[in-house]
């Protein structure tokens, strides 16, 4: 609300309760959505690794005017609809390996609560009747606007699904209840007011007040979500309570863009999580928006994707190097580097989750450690500390070992092809030595030679 960086304070003691919006489940999701989610996935693993007790919730929102019209183009139910792309998406969260959502809290799981808040609303006379739904009445909040420091809406805004009625009060007046059509196809839930479904913005604050009450610690989402969105949820929730404000802290992601526009399924420019997939695998796609502070635009294309393959295949070396011929004595200079690069890791993320700051802090450990392999200095429990301080930082990072546990073994042709290669390097005939490296790169297989002994690894 400050656009400053605050100390963080849980309100309770201990307890961070932390709500993030999800998707609206009409379509698969794009990386544009896999950034959000894989941003606050770090960010609640950063949490817990500093010893707090974290719930995150996430709603989904499973009845909305896109599923609908888009279940009138498949020629399916909008029931059917939502279900199967809420099972993609949750599939797809599994598959990036984000796994710290305590909740995902469906729309229509909570239509009670929602005609609640619209009941308590329309009592208090801040919300109003006319001949399409119930609408919150904006100039009854004097604060709307305060998080956006606007109250119009600008090119890049999320804007509100069915908020065009004419006779509304004021331009920025949303609407809480849709009334029922009659068109059969479309859902319909009761209320006192008759047949009708949940507006945009009302369901987040009626599944944030179930779960975390009137006021809760951390809110998030995409940049494009502050308004109308969050400037809604804030007025409905803080005008029900009469309690400020409804979140100590809000975090909004920066745009994923290509081209320098952003990335959305109305511009017809993104890339699935699913069709991603097919071509890299998950740690990747994490990794490379670990790169960029999560508050700030990333562009993604095929150049920034290869340099974060080499960067990933850097760390991969360095990993498979540490175990190539250990020294019987214990290293002087490893307690300092390994000290050095927690205490940046640590300071970086404490710092608004800067991780590539804290990435900086773990390329610097390989440059110092690199010389050290390369000479046999490492003893056994040097290479263990080492690995141990890199496993602490994945517990946050969540990318760093994820390859090795899922790697496939080293065919024993390619490495035949390796020992016999260092024969021949050994016997110093360099021009068969290259012959067969090339044979092992045409096969797939990256080699590279060290001291005493090589490395082989996957491309890709």
């Amino acid at each position: 609300m400050s656009g400053k960086k605050e100390l963080f304070k849980p309100i309770i003691p201990n307890k961070v309760r932390l709500f993030v919006c999800g998707p609206t489940v009409y379509d698969f999701s794009h990386i544009g959505h896999a950034r959000a989610y894989l941003a606050f996935d770090l960010f609640a693993r950063y949490l817990k690794s500093k010893g707090l007790d974290v719930y995150y919730l996430q709603n989904i929102t499973d009845i909305d005017d896109k599923i609908i019209k888009r279940a009138a183009e498949t020629q399916t139910s909008w029931k059917q609809l939502s279900e199967r792309f809420t099972k993609e998406y949750q599939k797809n969260m599994k598959e990036l390996e984000i796994v710290n959502v305590n909740r995902y809290a469906k729309a229509t799981e909570h239509i009670r609560e929602i005609v609640s808040q619209v009941e308590r609303l329309v009592n208090l006379g801040a919300a109003y009747r006319i001949d399409d739904g119930i609408y919150f009445d904006v100039s009854k909040f004097k604060n709307y606007g305060r998080l956006s420091k606007r109250s119009a809406l600008q090119a890049e805004d999320a804007v509100s699904r069915i908020d065009d009625a004419k006779s509304k009060k004021n331009k920025a007046d949303f609407c809480l209840w849709k009334f029922y059509s009659g068109i059969e196809s479309e859902p319909k839930w009761s209320s006192q007011w008759g047949w009708g479904r949940p507006g945009w913005h009302i369901e987040d604050t009626a599944i944030t007040e179930k779960y975390f009450g009137p006021q809760y610690d951390i809110h998030g989402g995409g940049r494009d979500l502050i308004f109308p969105h969050h400037e809604a949820e804030i007025a409905q929730m803080e005008t029900l309570s009469n309690k400020s404000p409804m979140v100590k802290y809000w975090m909004h992601v920066g745009f994923l863009t290509t081209k320098s526009q952003k990335m959305s399924k109305s511009l017809a420019n993104f890339v699935t999580i699913n069709d991603f997939l097919k071509q890299y695998p998950a740690r990747l796609l994490r990794y490379f928006f670990l790169k960029v502070n999560y508050r700030s635009p990333i562009d993604y294309n095929e150049e920034s994707i290869s340099q974060a393959q080499n960067d990933l295949a850097r760390i991969d070396e360095f990993i498979q190097r540490l175990n190539i011929n250990p020294s019987k004595e214990n290293n002087k200079k490893i307690d300092s580097i390994l000290k050095r690069a927690q205490r940046e890791f640590t300071l970086s993320l404490d710092d608004d989750l800067n991780t590539p700051k804290a990435l900086a802090a773990i390329f610097e450990l390989i440059k110092n450690i690199n010389p050290l392999i390369d000479t046999n200095s490492l003893s056994k429990n040097d290479i263990k500390k080492t690995l141990d301080s890199l496993k602490s930082f994945d517990q946050v990072f969540g990318f760093i070992f994820v390859k090795a546990i899922k790697k496939k073994a080293i065919p024993k042709e390619i490495k035949d092809l390796a020992d016999q290669r260092r024969k021949f390097r050994k016997a110093k005939q360099w021009d068969k030595a290259d012959e067969l490296r090339k044979a092992i790169e045409e096969k797939g297989y990256i080699l590279k030679d060290t001291a005493n002994k090589y490395v082989l690894q996957k491309k890709g």
